[in-house]
Protein backbone atom coordinates (compact mmCIF):
# COMPACT_ATOMS: atom_id res chain seq x y z
CA UNK A 1 0.00 0.00 0.00
CA UNK A 2 0.93 3.67 -0.58
CA UNK A 3 2.40 5.45 2.14
CA UNK A 4 2.18 9.29 1.31
CA UNK A 5 4.26 12.18 2.45
CA UNK A 6 3.99 15.74 2.05
CA UNK A 7 6.88 17.32 0.88
CA UNK A 8 8.07 20.86 1.65
CA UNK A 9 6.27 21.88 -2.03
CA UNK A 10 2.80 20.41 -1.14
CA UNK A 11 2.86 17.99 -3.76
CA UNK A 12 2.13 14.10 -2.84
CA UNK A 13 4.85 11.80 -2.55
CA UNK A 14 3.63 8.85 -2.83
CA UNK A 15 6.59 6.14 -1.73
CA UNK A 16 5.71 2.57 -2.60
CA UNK A 17 6.80 0.27 -0.31
CA UNK A 18 6.46 -3.58 -1.44
CA UNK A 19 7.96 -6.80 -0.35
CA UNK A 20 9.89 -6.88 -3.91
CA UNK A 21 9.94 -3.16 -4.39
CA UNK A 22 10.29 0.32 -3.12
CA UNK A 23 9.92 3.27 -5.13
CA UNK A 24 11.71 6.57 -4.23
CA UNK A 25 11.80 10.21 -5.61
CA UNK A 26 15.03 10.86 -6.73
CA UNK A 27 16.91 13.75 -8.64
CA UNK A 28 17.62 12.77 -13.01
CA UNK A 29 21.24 13.31 -12.05
CA UNK A 30 21.45 10.51 -9.15
CA UNK A 31 24.01 7.99 -9.47
CA UNK A 32 21.53 5.28 -9.46
CA UNK A 33 19.59 7.20 -12.30
CA UNK A 34 22.50 7.72 -14.03
CA UNK A 35 23.30 3.40 -14.14
CA UNK A 36 20.15 2.51 -14.85
CA UNK A 37 20.13 5.22 -17.64
CA UNK A 38 23.26 3.89 -19.39
CA UNK A 39 21.71 0.29 -19.04
CA UNK A 40 18.48 1.59 -20.72
CA UNK A 41 20.33 3.29 -23.58
CA UNK A 42 22.13 0.62 -24.11
CA UNK A 43 19.17 -1.51 -24.83
CA UNK A 44 17.85 1.09 -27.29
CA UNK A 45 21.19 0.95 -29.25
CA UNK A 46 21.04 -2.81 -29.45
CA UNK A 47 17.45 -2.79 -30.49
CA UNK A 48 17.21 0.33 -32.95
CA UNK A 49 21.40 0.31 -33.84
CA UNK A 50 21.71 4.31 -33.45
CA UNK A 51 23.31 4.95 -30.42
CA UNK A 52 20.18 5.06 -27.79
CA UNK A 53 17.85 7.88 -27.26
CA UNK A 54 19.00 11.14 -28.73
CA UNK A 55 16.32 13.03 -27.03
CA UNK A 56 17.92 15.98 -24.83
CA UNK A 57 16.96 15.98 -21.10
CA UNK A 58 18.06 17.93 -18.43
CA UNK A 59 17.90 16.99 -14.60
CA UNK A 60 16.13 20.26 -13.92
CA UNK A 61 12.97 18.24 -16.31
CA UNK A 62 12.20 16.29 -13.88
CA UNK A 63 12.76 18.50 -10.60
CA UNK A 64 9.14 19.06 -8.98
CA UNK A 65 7.28 20.88 -9.82
CA UNK A 66 7.87 20.20 -13.29
CA UNK A 67 8.09 16.85 -13.35
CA UNK A 68 9.48 13.88 -10.91
CA UNK A 69 12.06 10.93 -11.02
CA UNK A 70 11.64 7.27 -9.55
CA UNK A 71 14.00 4.64 -8.82
CA UNK A 72 12.33 1.48 -7.78
CA UNK A 73 14.83 -0.85 -5.55
CA UNK A 74 14.45 -4.64 -4.32
CA UNK A 75 14.84 -5.66 -1.16
CA UNK A 76 18.13 -5.87 -0.85
CA UNK A 77 18.31 -1.77 -1.97
CA UNK A 78 19.60 -2.75 -5.81
CA UNK A 79 18.21 -0.35 -8.16
CA UNK A 80 15.60 -2.41 -10.33
CA UNK A 81 13.67 0.18 -12.62
CA UNK A 82 13.27 3.42 -13.35
CA UNK A 83 11.11 6.79 -14.65
CA UNK A 84 10.19 9.73 -14.82
CA UNK A 85 7.50 12.33 -16.12
CA UNK A 86 8.75 16.01 -17.59
CA UNK A 87 5.75 18.74 -17.88
CA UNK A 88 5.40 19.46 -21.33
CA UNK A 89 2.75 22.08 -22.99
CA UNK A 90 1.55 23.11 -26.38
CA UNK A 91 5.18 23.39 -28.20
CA UNK A 92 4.56 23.45 -31.27
CA UNK A 93 5.79 19.89 -31.44
CA UNK A 94 2.49 18.05 -30.95
CA UNK A 95 1.90 18.35 -26.95
CA UNK A 96 -0.80 20.15 -25.45
CA UNK A 97 -1.39 22.14 -22.46
CA UNK A 98 -0.91 19.98 -19.43
CA UNK A 99 0.97 17.18 -21.06
CA UNK A 100 3.28 15.09 -18.20
CA UNK A 101 5.91 13.45 -20.84
CA UNK A 102 6.83 9.53 -19.93
CA UNK A 103 10.56 9.33 -20.01
CA UNK A 104 12.69 6.28 -19.46
CA UNK A 105 10.80 4.20 -18.76
CA UNK A 106 13.11 0.73 -17.44
CA UNK A 107 13.46 -2.63 -16.11
CA UNK A 108 16.51 -4.25 -15.52
CA UNK A 109 16.69 -7.61 -17.33
CA UNK A 110 16.71 -10.05 -14.32
CA UNK A 111 13.63 -8.43 -12.92
CA UNK A 112 11.19 -7.98 -16.17
CA UNK A 113 8.17 -10.22 -15.68
CA UNK A 114 7.27 -9.16 -11.86
CA UNK A 115 4.93 -6.75 -12.71
CA UNK A 116 7.55 -3.68 -11.59
CA UNK A 117 6.88 -1.37 -14.94
CA UNK A 118 3.17 -1.12 -14.32
CA UNK A 119 3.92 -0.28 -10.64
CA UNK A 120 6.41 2.51 -11.51
CA UNK A 121 3.76 3.53 -14.69
CA UNK A 122 0.76 3.60 -11.93
CA UNK A 123 2.84 5.69 -9.37
CA UNK A 124 4.32 8.12 -12.31
CA UNK A 125 0.83 8.51 -13.42
CA UNK A 126 -0.35 9.82 -9.80
CA UNK A 127 2.56 11.95 -9.64
CA UNK A 128 1.65 13.40 -12.54
CA UNK A 129 -1.87 13.84 -11.63
CA UNK A 130 -0.94 15.22 -8.08
CA UNK A 131 0.99 18.22 -9.67
CA UNK A 132 -1.93 19.05 -11.75
CA UNK A 133 -1.34 17.25 -15.28
CA UNK A 134 -4.21 16.33 -16.91
CA UNK A 135 -2.67 13.94 -19.65
CA UNK A 136 0.32 11.49 -19.99
CA UNK A 137 1.81 11.04 -23.48
CA UNK A 138 4.81 8.96 -24.34
CA UNK A 139 6.83 7.85 -27.36
CA UNK A 140 7.94 4.19 -27.51
CA UNK A 141 9.09 2.24 -30.86
CA UNK A 142 7.97 -0.62 -32.91
CA UNK A 143 11.27 -2.52 -31.65
CA UNK A 144 9.55 -2.52 -27.77
CA UNK A 145 6.48 -4.31 -28.02
CA UNK A 146 6.39 -4.99 -24.81
CA UNK A 147 6.20 -1.28 -24.03
CA UNK A 148 3.43 -0.89 -26.55
CA UNK A 149 1.59 -3.82 -24.82
CA UNK A 150 1.85 -2.24 -21.25
CA UNK A 151 1.21 1.18 -22.72
CA UNK A 152 -2.40 -0.30 -24.11
CA UNK A 153 -3.18 -2.49 -21.38
CA UNK A 154 -3.10 0.70 -19.13
CA UNK A 155 -5.59 2.52 -21.32
CA UNK A 156 -2.82 4.45 -23.48
CA UNK A 157 -3.76 4.80 -26.52
CA UNK A 158 -2.18 6.08 -29.79
CA UNK A 159 -1.57 10.06 -30.17
CA UNK A 160 -0.32 12.06 -32.88
CA UNK A 161 3.04 11.96 -32.47
CA UNK A 162 5.13 14.41 -30.85
CA UNK A 163 8.83 14.91 -29.91
CA UNK A 164 12.29 14.37 -31.18
CA UNK A 165 11.24 11.50 -33.06
CA UNK A 166 7.86 12.39 -34.20
CA UNK A 167 8.80 12.22 -37.84
CA UNK A 168 10.61 8.68 -37.59
CA UNK A 169 8.64 5.58 -38.85
CA UNK A 170 9.91 3.72 -35.94
CA UNK A 171 7.95 5.80 -33.91
CA UNK A 172 4.91 5.53 -31.99
CA UNK A 173 2.88 8.17 -29.42
CA UNK A 174 0.85 7.10 -26.81
CA UNK A 175 -1.70 8.98 -24.46
CA UNK A 176 -3.74 8.97 -21.41
CA UNK A 177 -6.21 11.28 -19.46
CA UNK A 178 -4.80 11.22 -16.05
CA UNK A 179 -8.44 12.55 -14.80
CA UNK A 180 -9.48 13.95 -11.06
CA UNK A 181 -7.53 12.59 -8.33
CA UNK A 182 -9.61 9.85 -6.96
Amino acid sequence: MPTTHRPSNTRLLHEYTMPDMNIRRVPFDHPDAVKLNDEVQAEYHVRYGDGGDATVLDAADFAPPNGVYLIAYDESDRPVATGGWRSQDENGEGNEDGDAELKRMFVVEGMRGRGLARRMLTALEEDARAAGRVRMVLETGTKQPEAIALYTSSGYEPCVKFGYYRHYESSRCFAKALGENP
